[in-house]
């Protein structure tokens, strides 16, 4: 019963929290975070200790097949370079880049696991995106780079992030197997997504006259398709992304216009729940976290973390507007880049600012292995997942309390 009352109670303040969220106008996954964190602190409050597994298969694959169904196929398609370049190049720059920061800011973390530290906070978060962006009136090609980047740059970063813990525990790293691992990982959650796409079309296609059992299947499927690519330890969020893709395209040639409006609001009341419940919980684990350390290491690691949430914002500001920079010279020497794909200096600044850390590094950090297989502590553990959920609460604090004010003065 006392579960279910604390199911109630979150439920009850993400509500809440979301509809005074509008009225202030204050971004909901901000005030939503700031919820967490006080409600965490209440002594009555008992701590909600996150399973990553629940989290990556509950909350991922709904929230990433709704993001894929509704971004504009044909503008990821003309920005798939930029995406690319952020998604893939830019994690593991942005991995490196950290883990030089970490290993010579913060004493006795040794490469390897700053490198797992680097891995944790690589991604920018497709849920935080555009949970932040929403309302502020972006132009579609900036959403849709956002968003795509967010949503494959998950299977870059938990590539990045098993080699890393490979290596704090002894495995030798080769880097040509980890090329050849990470086109696994993609390639075969890209067939998975496919295969599966394939299936739930001719099933549909089955079970047209029955509304509540299509919606039924689009609901279930993600969560099949991520299931199904893990299982083969490939990409679970690649299947996934494809299937939403897929599934987009087949919706606007097959749907009636009715099950599509039906359908419609049915998934913002289910992205409505999860986006608030996600960001709430982020929140909620602030406190856990803290139990965790010593008194005299706080404040030094919020500082810590103050300074690594700086550096991915300078690694990922120069590395955006130098794809700025080459798109222009490479449309400009007449290669193969369309005029739609290019992109200004406000959007590059704006593209910046939107790459927030979010569930994905949580779920990283706290899914950390709490010993190494010869039975020892994995080291530096608190430190490392402390050090994560501070970067992720600044940067979707920070970034997003800002974020609003920066587009509306880049707009005039």
């Amino acid at each position: 019963m006392e579960n279910y009352t604390v199911i109630l109670v979150i439920m009850a303040l993400m509500i809440g929290a979301s509809g005074i969220a509008e009225k202030v106008k204050i971004p909901v996954p901000v005030l939503l975070l700031l919820v967490g964190i006080g409600v965490g602190f209440v002594p009555a409050m008992p701590g909600i200790e996150l399973n990553p597994d629940i989290i990556m298969l509950l909350f991922l694959p709904p929230l990433l097949y709704d993001a894929a169904f509704n971004i504009s196929f044909a503008e990821f398609r003309t920005n798939r370079n930029t995406i690319g370049t952020l998604a893939i190049g830019l994690v593991f720059l942005t991995t490196a880049g950290i883990a030089v920061t970490a290993h010579y800011l913060i004493a006795g973390l040794s490469w390897p696991l700053a490198f797992v530290l680097g891995a944790i906070l690589s991604a920018t978060d497709a849920v935080a995106a555009m949970g932040i962006t929403k309302g502020l009136g972006l132009p579609h090609k900036t959403v849709t780079i956002l968003e795509g980047e967010s949503l494959v740059n998950d299977a870059s970063a938990l590539v990045a992030y098993r080699f890393a813990v490979a290596a704090v525990t002894g495995i030798a790293f080769v880097w040509w197997k980890g090329i050849v691992q990470f086109l696994i990982v993609l390639g075969g959650g890209f067939v998975i997504g496919v295969v599966m796409a394939r299936i739930l079309a001719y099933t549909l296609r089955y079970f047209k006259g029955n509304a509540m059992v299509v919606a039924s299947l689009l609901l279930l499927m993600p969560f099949v398709t991520y299931l199904v690519a893990e299982h083969f330890h490939v990409s679970g969020v690649i299947g996934v992304v494809v299937l939403g893709l897929g599934m987009s395209r087949l919706s606007r040639e097959k749907f009636p216009e009715k099950f599509k409006e039906q359908s419609r609001y049915f998934w913002e009341v289910i992205t409505f729940l999860l986006n608030g419940l996600i960001f709430l919980l982020i929140g909620l684990q602030f406190p856990l976290v803290l139990k965790h350390m010593a008194s005299a290491q706080i404040w030094p690691f919020i500082g810590y973390a103050a300074i690594i949430t700086a550096v991915t914002i300078v690694i990922r500001l120069i590395r955006v507007y130098l794809q700025q920079f080459d798109l222009q010279r490479a449309f400009e020497g007449k290669r193969k880049v369309s005029e739609d794909a290019l992109f200004d200096s406000k959007t590059s600044f704006i593209i910046t600012w939107s790459g927030m850390r979010g569930i994905v590094s949580l779920a990283i950090a706290i899914g950390l292995p709490v010993t190494l297989e010869n039975g020892a502590p994995f080291p530096m553990r608190n430190e490392i997942v402390f050090l994560s959920i501070a970067v992720v609460l600044l940067s979707l604090l920070g970034q997003g309390l800002t974020l609003p004010w920066i587009v509306k003065r880049l707009k005039k």
